[in-house]
């Protein structure tokens, strides 16, 4: 029997299904309310927009003679012989035949009773992923059901949905929300509220909402499998389009709420910059100077800057960063400068020392293992503003942590942040009810596409030209079988007086990833090459042990340095033209080019070897390829963005940004310019469509709008 609302769930449709509780529907007590308030679903509406994340196809049998592996079909077939196989891991396997061919249920999970009941002649209805077996096909844990040889069981009338879930809330549970609120809907007299306007429906064909909802939910037998399956059906494009819309416009809006914020105008005459230009040992680059120029401009504004810097391995980034911070020491302001792990930061504190102590500006630092009376020490000359740039980690966030006037605030790497952590650090403010400026570095270059979408709050730089002098490194890869060559090439070049890194990605041994321990191999290094000078450095080291290694590498006291992915950012070796990776395979595209970036950055030919353990899967082999090819890092961040998405990309997977729940940032490219399009004329001719679209898409999982 359908369900039908009761007089109370009538009630509450006129005042909209956005407003009615999930509560009102059958089934949802206050622990499933809860659990699903941990998702950000509360209302009616939040389920409808709950959208499957694939289908499953129960609506028509398949005969067994067209099976093929990895097939998810429905068959109906007739029990042959059941029985118990004994061996490394027991499991019942049950023969099953519908007079076109046969196939082998495999249990490995089963009762006696399950056993008793699958005898030679029950008729079974299954449903399960066709794979290959030892002797032929197989389901491995088929959902199952026996069929009444009287009776004829009916077939599913519409593609089986699957949703994304949480802990304790079920398939079913979640059609049986589904069909309350899509029985609901029908019942809502002018259906879900359109927020876009009349001239954007048009313009873009795009379909009834609410049509498009309910087709989502419940697909029909002829729906187009493929269309849906890729997500490229009329249906979702057109919530596809909407999700992306009011992605843009929650940052859009940000963007003018920011303007009008307060923020220190840092005008300064521009005398520490000049004297800084004048002391280094090279020139500015083109790109440098015009992202110097943009900085300068923004600061001058009295309202905060938020610029993005993007930039390849060695592009200069930082030099570009001592430049503003100079602009807001000059003008009375304290800096902070934030990297999201110790190594990093300690290289920025390094090239901030070399390059501002001359100009007689002191720079404090402040990271967890700063204790006692140390850390008071500095924590006061913060206070006070005898502290004109602070460079540290995390720690620059916490609490007890205090600025006399911070007016600019850096921040590297900023995606490894999390939202409330940034946002932190922006309200220590600079003592006068504004907020410091934000100059945000990566270097992990962000595609166009992804950066458009996912950073619209922020004014963007592109430092797109390296040093002169900067020579591609030649990338090779080589499976471990080769490894005693390996060894013989970093003999090889440290004789020539070179420096090589040795990278092991994990630390301590794992048999299940065959990965090599930096520890292990440190030692076997020390046996095969005596005539070396061989260092180890890893996340487990102190502080102090990490900092005494890469001085006495960079000082070319050590030849050989074995190291974990600790040295992926920030560390500037100009002798080191030679990096052997171990288990590449195992690492993402831009992981391995922040890797190889450590290379390169002298005058000599480098070279970075990939060294992987077989077999490798299609994936890895995509992205060794990519790595041999080329060194672009825009080239390699877009096609790391197609292997791994967007999420992973901008380091945003653990933290809820950038999850979507039908949009796809690579699927819809060609969307977007429209979508931006829209974005206008929304705020510009109706603002009053906005909070809805925002709250309908982003809920609670929108809080990094605000960051």
């Amino acid at each position: 029997m359908a369900w039908e609302p009761s007089d109370l769930s009538q009630k509450i449709i006129s005042q909209g299904l956005d407003v009615m509780p999930v509560t009102t529907m059958k089934g949802v007590g206050p622990r499933n309310a809860e659990r699903l308030d941990k998702i950000g679903i509360s209302t009616v509406q939040d389920v409808l927009f709950h959208l499957p994340a694939r289908y499953q196809d129960r609506t028509r049998l398949t005969p067994i003679s067209s099976l093929r592996p990895g097939d998810e079909v429905v068959i109906e077939a007739t029990v042959e012989l059941c029985d118990i196989k004994f061996g490394r891991r027991r499991s019942l396997l049950v023969r099953v035949a519908d007079g076109t061919g046969s196939i082998t249920l495999r249990f490995f999970h089963f009762s006696g009773a399950q056993k008793s009941s699958l005898v030679r002649g029950v008729r079974l209805r299954c449903y399960g992923e066709v794979r290959r077996g030892p002797s032929s096909l197989e389901m491995i844990h088929p959902e199952y059901q026996r069929l009444d040889a009287a009776e004829a069981a009916g077939m599913e009338e519409s593609l089986t949905p699957i949703y994304p879930t949480t802990e304790g809330m079920h398939q079913l549970t979640w059609r049986g929300m589904t069909e309350q609120a899509l029985a609901l809907l029908e019942q809502t007299p002018d259906g879900l509220p359109e927020w876009l306007p009349a001239e954007l429906l048009s313009q873009m064909r795009l379909t009834d909402l609410s049509a498009a909802v309910s087709y989502l939910h419940r697909p029909p037998p002829e729906a187009d499998q493929d269309l849906l399956l890729t997500g490229r059906h009329p249906a979702q494009r057109r919530l596809a389009f909407e999700e992306l819309l009011a992605h843009q416009l929650g940052l859009r809006k940000l963007r003018r709420e920011q303007r009008k914020i307060l923020a220190p105008p840092l005008g300064g005459v521009g005398d520490l910059a000049r004297r800084l230009l004048q002391q280094l040992p090279f020139q500015l680059t083109s790109a440098q100077q015009r992202v110097g120029r943009e900085i300068k401009q923004d600061l001058q504004q009295p309202h905060p800057m938020m610029r993005l810097i993007q930039g390849d391995v060695g592009s200069g980034k930082t030099v570009v960063a001592a430049l503003a911070a100079l602009q807001a020491v000059e003008s009375g302001y304290q800096v902070a400068m934030m990297a999201p792990t110790e190594l990093l930061a300690e290289q920025h504190l390094l090239s901030f020392r070399t390059w501002l102590e001359p100009l007689d500006i002191s720079i404090s630092w402040l990271t967890g293992r700063h204790k006692g009376k140390a850390r008071k020490e500095i924590l006061a000359a913060m206070a006070d503003g005898s502290a004109k740039i602070t460079v540290g980690t995390h720690a620059l966030f916490q609490a007890d942590v205090e600025f006399s006037r911070l007016g600019l605030v850096i921040i590297d790497e900023q995606h490894r942040f999390g939202v409330h952590q940034r946002m932190a650090l922006r309200d220590k403010g600079s003592g006068d009810a504004s907020v410091p400026h934000q100059l945000i570095m990566t270097a992990t270059p962000i595609p166009r596409t992804l950066a458009m979408t996912a950073y619209a709050d922020l004014d963007l730089s592109v430092i797109d030209e390296l040093p002169p002098g900067r020579k591609p490194v030649s990338t090779v890869v080589v499976p471990d079988s080769r490894r005693g060559e390996v060894v013989e090439r970093v003999l090889s070049a440290c004789k020539q007086g070179r420096q090589t890194y040795w990278v092991c990605t994990l630390i301590e041994e794992s048999e299940a990833l065959q990965c090599q321990a930096a520890e292990d191999a440190a030692e076997q290094l020390e046996l095969a090459l005596p005539e070396l000078r061989v260092g180890l450095i890893h996340g487990r080291l102190k502080g102090g042990e990490k900092e005494s290694i890469m001085a006495r590498f960079k000082q070319g006291e050590l030849d050989l340095l074995v190291a974990t992915t600790v040295i992926e950012v920030g560390v500037d070796v100009p002798n080191a033209s030679l990096m052997v990776i171990e288990n590449p395979e195992r690492l993402g595209l831009a992981q391995l080019h922040q890797l190889r970036g450590r290379i390169g950055r002298g005058t000599a030919e480098s070279h970075c070897v990939l060294m992987y353990h077989g077999p490798v899967s299609q994936n890895a082999q995509e992205r060794l390829k990519v790595m041999r090819e080329t060194n672009d890092g825009f080239a390699i961040a877009q096609k790391d963005l197609e292997l791994r998405g967007p999420g992973e990309v901008l380091g945003t997977r653990q933290t809820g940004e950038m999850q979507f729940r039908i949009a796809d940032v690579m699927r819809d490219q060609p969307m977007l310019p429209q979508v931006q399009q829209a974005a206008e004329l929304l705020l510009e001719r109706h603002s009053e469509s906005i909070g809805p679209l925002m709250r309908r898409w982003i809920a609670d999982r929108g809080r990094y709008i605000d960051a």
